[in-house]
């Protein structure tokens, strides 16, 4: 499979405060028509063009919208969603199980969403989650599924781990994808927790840390955005909090010797981004979830953890959040907590969204310099993956299943 994406050109952007200068491209794409019928991607092709957008000089809005990672509702894009992303300079888009039918709707699929992107100075954040096993979003008809986490963390192989990783990776960039929603480092050590399951690579912390960070770094290194889940962690619930509000009651002494260990290993290795989960602990704060919680994602991660990457929220149209508060509201009290970006794929709400996070600013609910702060993060990692430079993909299908089939054989 071949692509190769090129830059629609060089955005010059002076970040908050300090006058830090960074460098943000605008791409797109022309994504090919159809991949099951040819053993390489064809090359794709791109027009150029060169916006200079000052920080500085941005609207609040603009900067608003960067921090909004934004889901669709169908196969294609409608001309609503075009618009969204056109006019409203959002910071991601991300793919689910619902938006993907085959190989070359899914092509098409991606290729819309850049071309709606085309005039805006930043590239988007292009995420999917592909973890292999039950959450698998590129088409087996293209390129098969990889194993659950639980069975290449049953061999007890970071090589193998690393080797997945690297193929993860290889799949999503083949669909022109540049984040993945993965992997997965929560620990499983509650036997009715079906959410997490196998999608764990274990029971323990050694194993989650060892393997998990291999397959991070993998993931890393084919120059793809690795975003680690679900800090504090959500491997000892037996709600799912894709439909309710779990609760974990842990000492921070447990957490700290037991779920947090993967994490803390992760950020200590250069993690990118962490995604927080919809899940209360009391011992850490007795009203929010870890998602709308100052404790947990300045006080922990910020400050004890000592991370500067994104921390992303998990998605705000699940259950654990929905069912108890309004998603405008969750929105707002997630970034007054010192998360970079709400994950928002009930795109109906998208507006309100918007605009009530714009009023927290304006009224000092949330500090400009925090959103400054945030708005810098997400622009520094897009220019340090080059997510609008040119690259060539040169892996071919066949390669590619050729070595998933390896990774099977070695797990029988």
């Amino acid at each position: 499979m071949k692509r190769t994406l090129t830059a629609i050109g060089l955005t010059l952007v002076v970040v908050s405060a300090v006058i830090l200068i960074i460098n943000i491209r605008g791409g797109t794409q022309n994504a090919p028509k159809d991949a099951s019928s040819h053993s390489k991607m064809p090359l794709r092709g791109n027009e150029e063009k060169s916006t200079r957008s000052p920080l500085l000089q941005w609207s609040m809005e603009q900067k608003v919208s960067q921090t909004l990672y934004i889901g669709i509702q169908g196969l294609t894009l409608s001309n609503q969603e075009k618009e969204m992303i056109s006019q409203n300079q959002v910071g991601g888009v991300i793919l689910l199980g619902r938006n993907v039918e085959s190989a070359p709707q899914l092509q098409n699929l991606v290729d819309s969403i850049r071309q709606a992107n085309a005039n805006n100075p930043t590239p988007l954040f292009l995420g999917i989650d592909e973890e292999g096993g039950r959450v698998s979003r590129i088409p087996d008809s293209a390129i098969m599924n990889l194993p659950a986490s639980k069975k290449i963390g049953d061999t007890m192989d970071p090589e193998l781990a690393q080797k997945t990783g690297r193929l993860l990776a290889e799949k999503v960039k083949a669909f022109g994808f540049n984040m993945n929603f993965a992997p997965v480092l929560d620990i499983v050590n509650n036997p009715n927790n079906q959410v997490i399951g196998d999608r764990s690579f274990g029971e323990t912390p050694e194993r989650v840390k060892n393997m998990g960070i291999s397959a991070m770094q993998a993931i890393q290194s084919a120059r793809v955005i690795p975003v680690v889940k679900h800090f504090p962690g959500h491997g000892n619930t037996s709600v799912d909090s894709h439909y309710d509000l779990p609760v974990v009651d842990q000492t921070i002494e447990e957490l700290e010797d037991f779920e947090w260990v993967p994490f803390k290993t992760a950020v200590e290795q250069g993690a990118d981004a962490i995604m927080t989960a919809h899940i209360l602990f009391p011992e850490l704060d007795q009203k929010y979830p870890a998602t709308l919680s100052k404790t947990i994602i300045t006080g922990i991660i910020r400050e004890q953890l000592d991370f500067n990457g994104l921390v992303i929220t998990d998605d705000m149209a699940m259950g654990a959040i929905s069912n108890n508060y309004g998603t405008s509201e969750a929105a707002v009290l997630s970034i007054q907590a010192g998360a970079d970006m709400v994950l928002l794929t009930d795109t109906s709400q998208f507006q309100s969204v918007k605009n009530s996070l714009i009023q927290a600013v304006r009224d000092g609910q949330i500090p400009e310099s925090q959103l400054n702060t945030s708005v810098t993060r997400i622009l520094q990692k897009k220019e340090t993956y080059k997510l609008s430079e040119p690259y060539e993909d040169t892996a071919e299908i066949s390669q590619l299943n050729m070595q998933i089939e390896e990774v099977w054989n070695q797990i029988q």
